[in-house]
């Protein structure tokens, strides 16, 4: 990352490409965002703007793929919100391809620059088997993956249960869970588009019963709807993936008041020298 800003900031001085000012709103540059594929040495420049149109662009892909080894991928992402959310709606190839590769355990996944993928991918190998671990599947079980991603903790689900239920509301990043399930030959998953407070009431409402819900939430947790979605459902176990002890707390407590126990919750270091640390907590239904 250090020297692919090393790069645009030359770029940008040299052709006096202004960075963007979210006060006054003006300027063209907004982010730098670096993505490698740790496994495959694939790299992916994110030039996130504030316009559609930017000069030099191809001087920029030049330089970069003369400074930067492994380059696979040159995107533009345009984010024309006063906002302090990184990435926009809309992004276009500039070079390359859309997406790189990376793998976890035996498994091949497509990264785009909307998609979310752990950085750390050793350490995320460890908290999926650990969710997989602590969900037991034996092989006859339906599962519901909700906040799938691009599916990663999905295809280690569906190695073991018989029907897994896949949400995500990011249409990138559905769209690339589908193409990850095909890649590695999955065929037992069924992915659906919308917002996790609507889309897990309304499969439970279609007469969906989950044996196990896995649950890997942002950093704001789960809407109320989700959990009563599943307190509702009375799954024989939660699988409950977290960034965010506070939230976790907060969710496993609702859990707890609505017929759910919480077993264990094993800590994983996903951010070395950091304060931040991902959970597994393992929920099951009171008898």
């Amino acid at each position: 990352n250090n020297a692919i800003v090393a790069v645009v900031r030359q770029w940008m001085k040299d052709f006096k490409i202004p960075a963007y000012d979210e006060d006054a709103r003006t300027g063209i540059v907004r982010h730098i965002m670096g993505r490698v594929g740790v496994h495959t040495g694939e790299i992916m420049v994110c030039l996130v703007t504030a316009c559609d149109m930017v000069p030099h662009m191809k001087d920029l892909v030049q330089r970069l793929r003369r400074d930067i080894p492994g380059l696979t991928s040159v995107v533009q992402n345009v984010n024309k919100r006063h906002t302090n959310v990184i990435l926009g709606p809309k992004t276009k190839t500039v070079y390359g391809k859309g997406t790189i590769h990376d793998s976890i355990g035996p498994l091949t996944f497509h990264i785009s620059a909307q998609s979310f993928f752990q950085v750390n991918s050793e350490q995320a190998q460890r908290l999926y088997e650990t969710a997989l671990d602590f969900a037991d599947l034996k092989g006859g079980e339906t599962v519901a993956d909700v906040y799938c991603g691009t599916g990663t903790i999905t295809l280690f689900l569906a190695q073991k249960a018989k029907q897994v239920y896949c949400i995500e509301i990011v249409a990138p990043a559905i769209r690339y869970a589908v193409r990850n399930a095909k890649d590695n030959r999955v065929g037992n998953a069924q992915f659906i588009l919308g917002d996790a407070i609507y889309k897990l009431p309304e499969l439970i409402k279609n007469g969906v019963r989950p044996d196990v819900i896995v649950l890997d939430p942002p950093r704001a947790g789960c809407g109320e709807p989700v959990l009563k979605a599943i307190a509702q459902s009375k799954p024989k176990r939660v699988v409950y993936v977290s960034c965010n002890p506070a939230t976790l707390a907060r969710d496993l407590a609702y859990l707890d008041q609505h017929g759910y126990h919480t077993t264990k919750v094993q800590p994983v270091d996903m951010f070395p020298r950091t304060h931040h640390v991902e959970s597994v907590a393992l929920v099951t239904r009171a008898h």
